[in-house]
């Protein structure tokens, strides 16, 4: 996917109500826990499959959700981005296996029909590499080690010295956006479990129905976008089990849940991306700085974040705001403005000190 492109639409509103599709229309206007509820409620009780069967599997769903656009005969694996025979299902340590994106131990449902074989999660994936995955937290490692997917490096890293697995720059954000969907369509109905997300690493042994790292995953959400493979993965999954993802979807909600507009209802969507600033209605300059930024007008309110959600500066009744004395390094920073009225506008800022 596209690295280094966000949604401005994560704090636009647009005449909402026109835009967003008629499935999420009883959401608008909800934020917070309300809006995690009314998600929940609208993406709840779809069509389950069995694991394995001689009727439509899950097998039988990833080789359509992960069809190569190339070789329709094959699928993509998720870690290695390598493309492998769709026919050549797991087969005495030959060929590939389904691997449980939100581990099937956090919460302990293993290969249940429901939470085990929900295809918005499942995904192909070389054995060795699904093994290595093993349920890892999801976080940027320190002490790296490659992982080797037939004698090639797939960009996949695990780290030596705490228990965790990057997954390749490609892919980021397409697991960040299905650990997301587990945490909302799965609250504890009836016999399911209650996926929630967490900043706390969890340990291996750990069958807590938690999953890490919620700051990383956000992160990832934001740095690698929606493209057209998981797109349409989306509307293949929809034609499967009738509900859909709504961090493909609308991508901002998940800033409404976890992120950056906690606290603020959710009024519809933009599919705007920040390098098109004719959408911005307030300037911003200059872009790249290295001491200064200035807006054309004054705002109640201007917040500066790293890509991690941290706010590393703030400012009220501003026009701008001095990074001189500052200690931010080089790097990708998001400036938020608040206005006395209307929505807060979203700009990304290039800081080179």
């Amino acid at each position: 996917m596209r690295k280094g492109l966000l949604f401005i639409g994560i704090l636009i509103a647009c005449g909402a109500s026109a835009q967003v599709s008629p499935y999420y229309q009883s959401a608008l206007g909800l934020g917070d826990d309300s809006l995690k509820a009314e998600l929940h409620n609208i993406i709840d009780g779809h069509t389950t499959y069995p694991y394995s069967s001689s009727s439509t599997d899950v097998w039988d769903m990833l080789k359509e959700t992960d069809k190569d656009p190339n070789n329709a005969d094959n699928v993509i694996l998720l870690y290695s981005g390598r493309s492998v025979d769709g026919d050549q299902e797991y087969n005495n340590g030959v060929g590939w296996n389904r691997e449980h994106v939100w581990a099937k131990s956090r919460g302990n449902f293993g290969n249940s029909q429901g939470p085990g074989t929900d295809a918005h999660h499942l995904r192909p994936c070389d054995i060795s590499v699904n093994s290595t995955r093993n349920n890892r937290n999801f976080d940027d490692c320190v002490s790296c080690v490659d992982v080797i997917d037939e004698g090639q490096n797939t960009g996949s890293r695990y780290d030596n010295g705490v228990w965790t697995f990057e997954p390749r720059d490609a892919v980021k954000g397409d697991v960040a956006r299905m650990i997301f969907y587990m945490a909302v369509r799965y609250e504890g109905d009836g016999s399911e479990p209650d996926l929630e997300l967490t900043d706390a690493l969890q340990a291996q042994g750990s069958q807590q129905p938690l999953h890490a790292v919620l700051s990383t995953l956000l992160e990832w959400h934001r740095s690698d976008t929606v493209d057209a493979f998981e797109a349409n993965r989306n509307e293949v999954i929809f034609g499967f089990q009738g509900n859909r993802n709504p961090f493909i979807d609308y991508p901002e909600l998940a800033e409404h849940l976890w992120g950056l507009l906690q606290g603020t209802a959710w009024t519809g969507p933009s599919t705007i991306g920040l390098e098109d600033t004719r959408a911005i209605e307030l300037k911003v300059y200059p872009n790249p700085t290295s001491r200064r930024i200035q807006w054309d007008e004054k705002v109640d309110k201007a917040e500066l974040f790293d890509l991690q959600g941290r706010l590393v500066a703030s400012k009220r009744k501003a026009e701008g705001i001095s990074l001189e004395s500052s200690s931010l390094g080089a790097g990708t920073y998001l400036l938020v403005l608040h206005r006395a009225a209307g929505t807060p506008s979203l700009h990304r800022i290039y800081f080179q000190p």
